[in-house]
Formats: C-alpha cells, sequence, structure tokens
C-alpha cells in the first residue's frame, strides 16, 4: 500500500512536471502564433484588418477651430503696439470621413499608392456659433504681399491697389471666409492673372492629399504602411535637407510591436515635412493597453538646440540669428507666403515670438500633440494633432497699411485640435479579436505553468513526507 502511495505521488509530480513544461512550452509557441498573426493583420492588402480600416477609418474625426479675433487693431496699425486676442471656439467640422481612392497595389516593390479625399462637414452641436460669425484677423493678402514682392517700386503699385480697394492690415471676415476661402478685394483689382481666393485652408474641399505610395508590409513587416514617395518624390522638392526628407507613416499606423523605446516619425502634409513622436505613458483606452506617444519640444526647437531644423530658419533677423525656437517656416511649400507653424498659443516657444502677442494662454495639456498607440499591432486607436497657423508681418515703408508698424510679428491666425477616438464597436472588435485572445493564450500559459509547479512541489512535498515516516 506503501507502494501504491508512493507511486501515486510520484504519478502526481510528474504530471505537475509535465504542466508546467507545457506552460513553459506554450509561451514561446503562443508568441510565435501571434506574431503570425499579427503580421498577417497588418498588411496593406485586401482581406486584413489593417486594409479595412486604412481604406476608411472607422473612428469619427473632427477638426476643431479657435479663431484668434484681434480686439486692438486700429491700436496695432496706428502707434505698433502688442496685439491683444481672444480666441473663440471651438468651431468644429468632420474630417477625413471620405475613403481613400485610386488605390493601386504595385506587386513589385510592394507598395501601395492612393489619394486621400478632402471634405470638412460643419458639426454646429459641437460648436459655439455658426459659419456666419465674423472675426477681426489679419489680411492674409496686404500681410503677404510685400513679403512675396519685396521690388520696392512693384510695392508702391500695389500700395495704389490696396487703398483703391479700401483694404488694412486687418479685416472682417466670417469663419466660413476665414477657413475655406473668398475673393479678396485687393488682389482682385491686380491687372495681371493670379489667384484672388484667399483663405487659411483654401483649397481644400473638393480637393484630395496625395498622391501617396507606401509599403504595403508583404515582403517586410516592418516597413508597413510607410511613405516611400509623395507626389512622386521621396524627398519634398520645397528643401534639400535632412530635416524634411518623408520619414516614416501618415500616422494613422506604424510598423507593429512598438517598443517605449521606438520614436516614431509620421509625415504631415499640413506642416510639409515629417515629424516624430516620443515614449510617455501606458494609457487604458476603452480597456485595451496602449503607448502615448507626444511630440516633443525638441521637435519645435531652434537650430542650435536641434541641428535637424536648420532648415526651417530661413530668416536671420526674425529668428535673432537662428536661436529662436517655437515656430517652423514653412513658406517654401505655401507657395512664398510667409506662414509659419506652431503648437497652440505658442507653447514651447521663445518668449521673443510670444512677447508682441497679449491674451495667450499656453498649456501643455490643452495644446500637446500626442499619438495612442496600440504596441502589438502598430495601430493608433487614438490622437490629438494639434497646430496654430501664424503670419509674419513685418513694416513695409511703400505701404501704408503697414508703414506704421516699428516691429515685426508673428501673427497668431487660429490653431486646430485634430481628435479620433476608436468608437465602441470597433473597440469590442479589437479587443475580441486581437488583445481579448492575446490576454487568453497568456492566462492559459500562466494557469498551466503555475498549475504544473504547485503540483510538482505539493507532491514532491508529500512524497518526501511520506518517505521519512
Amino acid at each position: 500500500m506503501g507502494c501504491d502511495r508512493n507511486c501515486g505521488l510520484i504519478a502526481g509530480a510528474v504530471i505537475g512536471a509535465v504542466l508546467a513544461v507545457l506552460g513553459g512550452i506554450l509561451m514561446p509557441v503562443g508568441d510565435m502564433l501571434v506574431a503570425k498573426t499579427i503580421k498577417k493583420e497588418v498588411v496593406l492588402e485586401e482581406g486584413t484588418i489593417a486594409y479595412k480600416n486604412w481604406v476608411k477609418t472607422g473612428t469619427e474625426v473632427y477638426r476643431q477651430f479657435w479663431i484668434f479675433d484681434v480686439q486692438n487693431p486700429q491700436e496695432v496699425v496706428v502707434n505698433s503696439s502688442n496685439i491683444k486676442v481672444k480666441q473663440r471656439g471651438p468651431y468644429t467640422y468632420r474630417v477625413r470621413f471620405l475613403a481613400k481612392e485610386n488605390i493601386t497595389q504595385d506587386p513589385e516593390d510592394n507598395t501601395v499608392s492612393f489619394v486621400q479625399p478632402n471634405a470638412a462637414i460643419f458639426e454646429p452641436s459641437l460648436s459655439v456659433g455658426t459659419e456666419n460669425d465674423t472675426f477681426t484677423v489679419l489680411n492674409l493678402a496686404v500681410a503677404a504681399a510685400p513679403h512675396i514682392y519685396q521690388n520696392a517700386f512693384v510695392q508702391v503699385v500695389l500700395n495704389s491697389l490696396i487703398k483703391k480697394s479700401k483694404s488694412s492690415m486687418f479685416q472682417t471676415r466670417t469663419l466660413k471666409e476665414l477657413l475655406w476661402g473668398y475673393t479678396d478685394p485687393f488682389l482682385s483689382l491686380v491687372p495681371y492673372p493670379i489667384s484672388t481666393t484667399v483663405g487659411v485652408f483654401f483649397p481644400y474641399n473638393n480637393t484630395a492629399d496625395g498622391v501617396y505610395k507606401v509599403f504595403n508590409g508583404k515582403d517586410n513587416i516592418s516597413n508597413v504602411a510607410i511613405i516611400d514617395t509623395y507626389k512622386g518624390k521621396r524627398n519634398l522638392s520645397y528643401w534639400q535637407s535632412y530635416c524634411d526628407m518623408i520619414n516614416g507613416t501618415d500616422a494613422a499606423s506604424f510598423p507593429p510591436f512598438v517598443e517605449k523605446s521606438r520614436t516614431l516619425r509620421f509625415f504631415s502634409s499640413d506642416i510639409c515635412r515629417s515629424i516624430y513622436a516620443v515614449f510617455e505613458s501606458e494609457v487604458d483606452l476603452k480597456g485595451i493597453p496602449v503607448y502615448r506617444f507626444i511630440l516633443p519640444a525638441k521637435a519645435f526647437a531652434s537650430p542650435v538646440q536641434n541641428p535637424d531644423n536648420h532648415c526651417f530658419c530661413t530668416e536671420k533677423i526674425i529668428s535673432n540669428n537662428c536661436t529662436s525656437y517655437g515656430v517652423l517656416d514653412v513658406g517654401k511649400c505655401k507657395g512664398g507666403k510667409p506662414v509659419y507653424i506652431s503648437l497652440p498659443h505658442f507653447l514651447h516657444a521663445s518668449p521673443d515670438i510670444s512677447e508682441p502677442i497679449e491674451g495667450l494662454s499656453p498649456n501643455e495639456e490643452e495644446h500637446r500633440t500626442y499619438l495612442d498607440v496600440e504596441p502589438i499591432t502598430g495601430f493608433t486607436l487614438q490622437f490629438a494633432k494639434r497646430l496654430q497657423v501664424n503670419i509674419l508681418v513685418k513694416p513695409a515703408k511703400k505701404i501704408e497699411a503697414l508703414k506704421g508698424l516699428k516691429k515685426n510679428y508673428i501673427v497668431p491666425i487660429l490653431w486646430l485640435n485634430e481628435t479620433g477616438t476608436i468608437g465602441d464597436e470597433k473597440a469590442e472588435m479589437f479587443r475580441s479579436k486581437v488583445t481579448g485572445k492575446i490576454k487568453l493564450l497568456g492566462l492559459v500559459e500562466i494557469v498551466l505553468l503555475s498549475v504544473g509547479v504547485v503540483m510538482f512541489v505539493a507532491f514532491m512535498i508529500s512524497y518526501c513526507a511520506c518517505r521519512s515516516k
């Protein structure tokens, strides 16, 4: 009977050891199965989870605008006073709801090309007013004229047209006009063919961004969704330097198995450049563990602080010999217009940039840009892209509307917050098909390993106790 008992204890210990070994074996095998599934499903080809969400996002994306309403336009024109602004908003539009078009797979180089149609629908219920609300803002055409046409004689001619059209440094425009375009009275008098329509985002509706050409990941999953060319060029033609090569993806997704140490690079056509984000924290998004990556202050640093930004220093006087920071000159890809991009309220900008502007309140939490990326698949499940559009205005002796100025201004026009969050239905699908299965597999591995170890130890202790008796 003692022998039978010993045999039973030994058998139990063996079973425990087998379970522990099985649990140990399942770990690498399970990881291999997960990796194989992910590598299959993130490829950008018909039939995969990634492709379905890539063609048309299942996330509702909104773009909110806050307009900087100038409170003292006459003081600025006459006395070159600091500009006092008051932000008004949000005014909300739904964007990125149209599916990609002209999708073409190229099996030779494993890429897929497409264009992204642009459209915006005003959302009254998410806005503080209507598209007909009016604002006192910088006159975009007048401010840009002496910057584009620097010849003194030409400026004299332009001045006569500005006076004839009764235009000034500032103007009153509706939200719809400011964003999407209006016929400018000054430009309408120019005696040679030019575009007379002006707007911060003109043209936008019924246009398309692209052509993009990205890697589909079939031959190498580590480059899936990474942009190969944009509008036929691997490097933007506007610049001839490293800081404006097209690096990364379009930020909708990244190559899978994202690590916290990785720098996520993505291209934004809004600012005509690639930019990057670094890991900040782990976040629970509707039951899905994600990594939050943020746009660091260094991305908008001066060339002295960040040499990669040297090509954005094009104006030695405005930039204090390239020591000012927090704004990027993107005029070369905006038709030569004096457009500067920054974070809202000049967040992370040097004091000399914001000093001539009163009424700004930069706030890290409200004004930073971030991406919430699911690390296994590389999908961006939530994001907030926040940018501010500014125009450089300089004194111009030949133009009466600007000759009273005694200093340069980088004038904020508006800032935007483009956001998207995975919907509840998509989140449930994601949990069931991706994170849920991974968690279940991990749980089975741990249970088998734990039960096996406990059984082995328990039976061995019992066996030893029985032998001692």
